[in-house]
């Protein structure tokens, strides 16, 4: 067998041993885990700085560069993630009654691992970590293909994370990553749907067209997150303007940044100037329609088909618009079904918005930047879903498993 084959069918097998593995054994290990990586931290950090390196020497892009780095902070925070899902209770073996038949039949359904779950991704090493933790909390083996960017990175906490395995002796192949990033064996792994499940890709939206044109494997697909904070008519001035920043400026590069601004017209006289000052002294470039840009400086002013974008750095889009109706019109065109963000006091207006607009997550007075597995309570993420089949958003531990009937009977046939 190939390289890919062999890693593909170790981790199947290892998926059923570990699906027979109860509930306080898989904690313990995720405790030691976590442990593992605080106690490992220096060797993490010195193969990250070669990633890094080779980063920049390739000219990669401050947004990729972000994602890249490993810090002490981050690495503590890897360690927090797995100590949350150890906390989180266990879906695996949750039963679920659906009643008896008339017939007599009684109707159940359990809450099961998919089996084996690859994760395909680019500059963000802590997915390694965070992936492999719901994977095995969830009963599911996990293989990670990431980039060539962070593979260092990658081997270094997939290092720590077997030994912990083999403490417990259990099977490394529960935690796989792919050690060469040639594209040729990622082609190969999209093909292994004898032995995997799901496919989850984290990363640029060319990554995620490649993995869902060439899979035979079911996708888990992210394309962009353009996000948009609309200051509705009754907002709190305060409030919209701390949204606005933390959700466009306290990290640029990520996917539940605001990359949109849309301000209703009966409160852009009044807010817009502060925001215009606020922004300019974050050094955020502006891009607005023809209404909005007057009150700016330095904007550039956007055609209709040129919002939209997702940007991933201190620019943002803005528009003026003349309803609440308008500004869920623009989320319809533009938005990516990531995050949306309405301020408002009126509840009416956030009942209508949270209702009426198509996203994973919708907002009401909060930053967009807390639409994120840990924050959400998940504990860690593994991804997260724009399309809806079989999750929509953030993914932790439920949206790692499926549910099978059970049939109990007593000798029924059927007529």
């Amino acid at each position: 067998m190939s390289l890919i084959t062999t890693l593909a069918s170790s981790a199947a097998k290892a998926a059923r041993e570990l699906a027979l593995i109860d509930t306080q054994t898989k904690n313990q290990v995720l405790k030691a885990m976590a442990q593992a990586l605080l106690a490992e931290n220096d060797n993490i950090l010195k193969a990250n700085e070669e990633d890094l390196l080779a980063a920049r020497s390739a000219g990669l892009s401050e947004a990729m560069l972000d994602r890249l780095t490993l810090t002490p902070e981050r690495i503590a925070a890897m360690a927090s993630g797995i100590e949350t899902i150890v906390e989180l209770d266990d879906p695996v073996g949750q039963r679920r009654e659906l009643g008896r038949r008339p017939n007599g039949i009684q109707i159940s359904k359990l809450r099961v691992p998919l089996g084996v779950v690859c994760m395909i991704y680019e500059a963000r090493p802590n997915v390694t970590a965070d992936a492999a933790a719901l994977c095995f909390k969830s009963g599911n083996a996990v293989i990670l293909r990431g980039g060539k960017e962070a593979l260092n990175s990658s081997l270094a906490i997939a290092k720590v994370l077997h030994k912990v395995l083999q403490e417990f002796k259990l099977p490394t192949a529960l935690i796989s990553v792919v050690p060469d990033p040639d594209r040729a064996l990622m082609l190969e792994l999209l093909q292994q749907r004898d032995y995997i499940d799901l496919v989850i890709p984290r990363g640029g939206e060319g990554l995620i067209n490649f993995v869902s044109d060439n899979s035979k494997i079911p996708v888990i697909q992210h394309f962009k997150g353009v996000c948009h904070l609309y200051v509705d008519r009754d907002a709190d001035v305060e409030k919209a303007l701390n949204l606005l920043l933390n959700g466009k400026t306290q990290r640029t590069g990520v996917c539940n940044a605001l990359e949109g601004l849309l301000v209703h017209k009966d409160i852009a006289k009044v807010w817009l100037p502060i925001a215009a000052q606020a922004l300019a002294d974050k050094g955020v470039k502006i891009n607005a329609d023809e209404k909005a840009a007057p009150f700016f400086d330095q904007a550039t002013v956007l055609t209709e088909e040129e919002f939209g974008q997702e940007y991933l750095s201190l620019e943002i889009a803005v528009r003026q618009v003349d309803s609440l109706a308008d500004a869920m019109k623009h989320i319809a065109r533009f938005g990516s079904h990531h995050t949306e963000v309405i301020c408002t006091e009126s509840q009416q207006a956030a009942q209508q918005f949270q209702q009426g607009v198509d996203a994973s997550v919708v907002m009401v007075n909060a930053s967009s930047r807390f639409s994120d597995g840990s924050e959400l309570g998940l504990g860690a993420e593994i991804g997260i879903a724009t399309t809806k089949l079989h999750a929509y958003g953030p993914m932790g531990l439920e949206s790692l498993t499926t549910e099978k009937f059970l049939v109990n009977g007593t000798g029924q046939t059927r007529d």
